[in-house]
């Protein structure tokens, strides 16, 4: 499913993961913390991550809801056009047959 950009929420998902892996890595790296205060920190990230991936489970599962909402409605809206496409499919179909079983009796 894409957005208006055409950016998928997978692809958005993947990055915002990239993201945080690359962002935790070099704070470790770089950080003059002791391994406490770096353990800690790392759990109010978690934390944080999780709640941010669960928020966003959330949207992608509104989202989905909406665009099944969607196409019911759209199905709905047309069904009666496209049964009488097919009626009138079928019935140009009986005339053509009976026109040409008339042909081949003659």
């Amino acid at each position: 499913m894409a957005d208006e950009r055409g950016t998928s929420l997978g692809a958005m998902l993947l990055a915002f993961l990239s993201g945080a892996a690359v962002g935790a890595v070099s704070a470790l790296l770089l950080s003059s913390q002791t391994s406490e205060e770096s353990r800690e920190q790392m759990r109010r990230y978690a934390k944080r991550t999780e709640e941010n991936l669960r928020e966003l489970a959330g949207k992608a599962g509104e989202t989905l809801d909406k665009a099944v909402d969607k196409g019911r409605e759209f199905v709905a809206d047309n069904k009666t056009v496209l049964t009488e496409a097919f009626e009138a499919g079928r019935k140009a179909m009986r005339r053509e047959r009976e026109r040409l079983s008339a042909v081949k009796k003659e």
